[in-house]
């Protein structure tokens, strides 16, 4: 299955992170926290070339602790300086600026050395639709500037934020690239909310995500909804958790979407517990 995605504003979007990475020191890109490899985009991997990055894990609050303990040792031992970030904590804030400041020390360092009076230095933020980029830039800049949705593609053009005095940031639309390949990454996305919901069978992205926890969060699985991992029927799935939580239609029947909007919900809220759906 291939999935395709690619509306004309990312195109342009596109284009024009090519055309102002010039202008900027080092890269910022995030990533959600419960799916860190199939949230970063592949495409701007080969458009950022050798420009110094960092990688910021979002909603560490809704992922599971060891595993983004263990996705930022990942990226960290590639040479990658990453950081998982609740957007509420200040602390998490402030390390997020530290590694800002240090990713752009080089760069002022040099034009000292030219005798050229240092400018604040210049990050450009990057990330995937919906993965939580309008609300960190408003925590950095410590003001509401970016506009904020729970919708994918709410933020549509460029825009520079001043980081506290420590340096620059060139914000950007969320960008998808044009196909996913692979149905587990299209299927980790859509779970999360990054793409549109109606671009998948919302049956089949629960089917994925109940599958996954009878895995890999069993524990939490049977705590919400009684499910243990021997229930291999996915039809007996829904139909339990519709009867438990009342997901009924008129006659009494067990209405599957009205069960897939539930379950969804449920993850997407953090109700399932805290859940990363992919492993480094």
């Amino acid at each position: 299955m291939t999935i395709q995605w690619f509306p004309g504003h990312m195109a342009k979007a596109k284009r024009e992170v090519e055309e102002k990475l010039k202008l900027v020191d080092f890269v910022m890109e995030l990533v959600d926290a419960r799916a860190p490899f199939s949230s970063q985009n592949p495409m701007l991997q080969q458009i950022l070339l050798d420009k110094p990055k960092m990688m910021v894990f979002m909603k560490k609050d809704l992922a599971d602790e060891r595993q983004t303990e263990e996705w930022i040792a990942y990226f960290r031992a590639i040479g990658i300086p990453a950081v998982a970030v609740n957007v509420n904590n200040k602390a998490d804030i402030k390390e997020v600026i530290r590694l800002g400041k240090k990713l752009s020390q080089s760069k002022m360092d040099k034009l000292k050395k030219k005798g050229i009076n240092p400018r604040p230095g210049r990050g450009m933020i990057l990330g995937i639709p919906n993965v939580g980029k309008s609300s960190l830039i408003n925590r950095l800049a410590n003001k509401k500037i970016a506009k904020i949705g729970d919708k994918p593609g709410v933020t549509k053009q460029q825009l520079w934020i001043k980081v506290q005095n420590e340096f620059e940031l060139l914000d950007t639309p969320g960008i998808l690239w044009p196909k996913f390949e692979d149905e587990l990454v299209g299927y980790r996305l859509a779970a999360i909310g990054t793409i549109k919901d109606k671009l998948l069978s919302m049956q089949d992205i629960v089917a994925f995500v109940i599958t996954y926890m009878q895995e890999h969060y069993p524990e939490q699985l049977m705590e919400r909804y009684s499910i243990d991992s021997e229930m291999d029927d996915m039809w007996d799935v829904f139909v339990l958790i519709g009867k438990r939580r009342g997901a009924l239609e008129s006659g009494g029947n067990v209405n599957f979407d009205k069960v897939s909007d539930l379950v969804i919900r449920d993850l997407r809220t953090g109700r399932l517990g805290r859940i990363t759906l992919e492993t480094p």
